[in-house]
């Protein structure tokens, strides 16, 4: 009885990831579990049925050791098993978008063949394409390509995963995966863009698509080290921590204080004695962390969504300001 009352008192194992999708939502728990919860109706949360779940539920049956990676897409997720040196996909099938040769949706966790054995370094999801940067700074692409986002050279869908030949001989350091176009950062510090491109979102000063990447020009003399997308726009920081933005603004998601596009990367001055750490891009708004702990949101704010406690849209940074007895109650203390 003691065993059992001081178990059920035992703190929830800690989230060591989470992604979310379109409607659904992904953590891996410490010990190597994987929780999903949203929308099942494709298989998405890959628990064998098309049943939606309210609460985080565990994968059960999946056993994949050593999980370093959750990924969703709009309505598929990935992981990579770092000790299986293998890639896993569920969810909706349709152009390929799992990578396993078909367009079958799929609804428990199954293996990438063509990726078993390959280290990956990184896995990106958009919203119906998927990327893998491999540690040797390779990168693979599959899925849906009506815009170029595999940076394949073509516009035809791949049912599995292909080398983007463009970037022999250059490393990739980082991807990132929007709607229907692609960035990628490289470990000399370049930052390349490709795929869908009409809102400028490619950072290449124009508002044509690209079917292989291509290297933005260099922002002021400065090397990129992260770089994110949202919906139709794209987030970079270089090594300095200056945040720059370019692509969609209808809704202000760039940050610079008016709702234009920009066609190529342009700093976002109001966080220029800042240094960024963390960037994240939505659908149509931006969240920024700054070394100094401090969260910043912008854009499309219907809902809330950039956390600055009104529902208007913000075109420039606005500061997330946490109440302070929530945030004591979430850490425990008896202030």
């Amino acid at each position: 009885m003691d065993a059992a009352i001081s178990a059920a008192h035992e703190a929830p194992p800690a989230v060591v990831l989470v992604s979310a999708g379109a409607s659904h939502s992904v953590a891996l728990l410490a010990g190597n579990v994987l929780c999903t919860w949203g929308r099942g109706e494709d298989g998405q949360l890959g628990h064998g049925d098309a049943e939606d779940r309210l609460v985080p539920t565990v994968i059960t049956g999946f056993e994949a050791p050593g999980i370093t990676s959750v990924i969703c897409g709009a309505d598929h997720t990935t992981a990579y098993s770092e000790d299986e040196h293998q890639v896993y996909s569920w969810g909706w099938g349709d152009f390929g978008r799992l990578g396993h040769g078909n367009s079958t949706d799929v609804f428990t966790p199954q293996p990438v063949k063509a990726l078993q054995g390959i280290k990956i370094k990184q896995l990106a999801c958009g919203d119906s394409h998927c990327l893998a940067v491999t540690m040797a700074g390779e990168v693979l692409s599959w899925g849906r390509n009506q815009n170029g986002q595999l940076g394949l050279g073509t516009t035809e869908d791949s049912l599995l995963p292909q080398t983007i030949q463009a970037f022999e001989g250059i490393s990739v350091k980082m991807i990132a995966a929007g709607a229907e176009h692609t960035a990628a950062v490289t470990e000399d510090g370049e930052i390349y863009g490709w795929g869908w491109g009409r809102y400028g979102n490619l950072g290449l000063g124009d508002r044509n698509d690209r079917l292989v990447p291509e290297k933005v020009s260099s922002v002021e003399g400065e090397k990129m080290v992260l770089v994110a997308c949202g919906w139709r726009h794209t987030i970079t920081v270089s090594s300095s921590g200056s945040l720059y933005t370019y692509g969609w603004s209808k809704y202000g998601q760039l940050g610079h204080g008016d709702f234009e596009d920009h066609l190529v990367p342009h700093k976002v001055e109001a966080l220029k004695d800042s240094s960024t750490s963390q960037i994240s891009g939505g659908w149509r708004h931006t969240m920024a962390l700054t070394s100094d702990g401090k969260l910043y949101g912008w854009g499309w704010n219907k809902f809330g969504q950039v956390g600055a406690g009104d529902n208007a849209d913000h075109c420039s940074p606005a500061q997330v300001n946490f109440p302070e007895e929530q945030v004591w109650h979430v850490f425990g203390s008896a202030k």
